[in-house]
């Protein structure tokens, strides 16, 4: 049966889905309660940083999968996507209301952050999206930012990419509400893990932010089960590599994965990249990080 009920939805970027987005969400389950009506929320694909800056580095926080079961998980019953185009980045503020919002995506109204841009050249705010919706019947309820009370700043996705960045995967879980999580399909690589006696599942990050280069202590979920595990980000320098490459050891776990779509969840650093004088000593350093990563993991 098609849901009839008017849609009333949250709107943003909603990258890695972090705390601030959450309390958004929260807000946007009450008015629709209120208005019995379903709850949505609006995102943009792509992310619009992606379309003015086609060649720059990586910088999401979560795939589309990702963000949308996010999304989900905390309170949006439907997930509508806006094309972000040449045609909307051009769109004035009025007519995005109208020809987007109203026309196209049929929404009832709108629950959108106090920083919310929108519209050519960013034009339009969260005053104006609140006055353009009573013109055109439909209506915007605008959220303050939600802070940090630890740092004193707006939770955001520039935050918790620098505490990534740095290898700080406990302060950017405590600003997702959640671990940072990487989605990716298990490629073949040399094999050198399993020479080594360590196999690896090896994944490419694409268009994830790029942590710091170094050793992780992870968790891995794969076919509905979870694996403790430890993953180095980098390029292997005792080896060589030319691409960075995530490489995930999971802990009693003997399994072919080539081909398989796995999670990887950061839970916290262990180490710097580093050169090793050729592999046993690579090999001896492997088996302190397992350690170094159980006692981590046993503890977090």
């Amino acid at each position: 049966m098609v849901d009839t009920k008017p849609i009333i939805a949250a709107i943003g970027n909603f990258d890695g889905v972090h705390l601030g987005h959450q309390a958004l969400l929260r807000e946007t389950v009450k008015v629709a309660q209120r208005e019995n009506a379903c709850v949505g929320a609006i995102v943009f694909d792509p992310h619009p940083r992606r379309f003015f800056q086609p060649d720059a580095p990586g910088f999401l926080l979560s795939s589309s999968i990702g963000r949308d079961s996010l999304l989900r998980t905390h309170g949006a019953e439907r997930v509508l996507r806006i094309p972000f185009d040449e045609v909307l980045s051009k769109m004035p503020p009025t007519d995005f209301v109208k020809n987007v919002l109203v026309d196209r995506m049929g929404v009832f109204g709108v629950v959108a952050g106090s920083d919310f841009r929108f519209g050519v050249n960013r034009q339009g705010n969260a005053a104006l999206l609140k006055q353009l919706g009573e013109g055109a019947d439909f209506f915007a309820a605008i959220v303050d930012l939600v802070t940090d009370d630890t740092q004193g700043e707006k939770f955001g996705s520039t935050a918790i990419r620098n505490a990534i960045q740095n290898g700080d995967m406990v302060s950017a879980a405590r600003m997702l509400g959640h671990l940072w999580s990487v989605q990716g399909m298990v490629i073949e690589g040399q094999r050198l893990g399993r020479t080594l006696g360590f196999p690896t599942a090896n994944i490419t990050l694409g268009d994830y932010v790029e942590p710091r280069h170094g050793v992780y202590a992870v968790n891995v979920l794969h076919d509905g089960h979870a694996y403790d595990g430890v993953a180095n980000f980098g390029r292997r320098p005792t080896v060589g590599s030319e691409a960075p490459l995530l490489e995930v050891h999971l802990f009693d776990f003997s399994d072919d994965l080539y081909g398989a779509l796995i999670d990887v969840n950061f839970v916290d650093f262990i180490r710097d990249e580093q050169k090793f004088d050729g592999l046993d000593a690579l090999k001896s350093q492997i088996a302190k990080d397992i350690t170094s990563a159980q006692v981590i993991l046993k503890t977090d």
